[in-house]
């Protein structure tokens, strides 16, 4: 039987969270919202609708759509420097040839998407991606994960899911999958363990180096 290894990608395979901070911050302020840098920082990770609602709380169409908008069109400047983080590649190409199926399980869609696939630079090794298009409901919710298993046609037990906020713990941990967190996003390492890490390392470069003794482990 086939094992998954599942990675989000802004925080945790591309050095962007600080980015969506800034760029969330400038739309939120162009729309006459002032929001604590600190607090976007937490909500990194959710969907955009979702983070709108959980800085702002409800908001119409409009408003949400125009939110959304700004931000796209603010961070969509950065999409031809995008930096990927220490080893992020090497790590899924490695993952790859342990006969891992790496998937990509992100917030992320369209153009930016493949933003962050060529930041990566490692499409070699990536066997599938499950984006924001396709599902219904994003992180913390279980379904980008049950996606990302169903493309890697494995069951949760065979699955590990890679990410760096306590959304993607809390999404893998009610998808049923191992999760490990890395603090390459900015999170405390006590807050991804409590939302359900299993194990933590401080970036794809470190979870390379210790890959032997971690839940990714060529023989596990």
């Amino acid at each position: 039987m086939g094992r998954a290894a599942v990675f989000d990608v802004d925080g945790t395979l591309v050095d962007t969270n600080h980015l969506h901070v800034t760029t969330w911050w400038e739309a939120f302020r162009q729309a006459g919202h002032q929001v604590p840098m600190h607090a976007i920082h937490r909500a990194v990770g959710l969907g955009s609708e979702d983070l709108i609602a959980h800085l702002l709380g409800g908001r119409d169409r409009d408003e949400v759509d125009m939110l959304v908008a700004a931000h796209t069109t603010l961070y969509g400047t950065y999409f031809d420097r995008l930096p990927p983080l220490k080893d992020a590649g090497r790590l899924l190409r490695r993952l790859d040839h342990d006969g891992w199926n790496v998937v990509l399980a992100t917030s992320a869609s369209g153009h930016e998407l493949s933003a962050l696939r060529r930041a990566i630079g490692a499409d070699d090794a990536i066997a599938a991606t499950a984006s924001a298009d396709d599902v219904e409901a994003g992180k913390p919710a279980p379904e980008p994960v049950e996606h990302a298993l169903e493309l890697a046609g494995v069951p949760p037990e065979q699955a590990v899911f890679v990410g760096d906020t306590v959304w993607d713990m809390r999404a893998g941990t009610r998808a049923g999958v191992t999760c490990v967190g890395l603090l390459s996003g900015g999170i405390p390492s006590a807050d991804l363990q409590e939302a359900g890490a299993r194990a933590i390392y401080r970036d794809p470069a470190h979870l390379l180096a210790m890959l032997a003794d971690s839940p990714l482990a060529p023989d596990t």
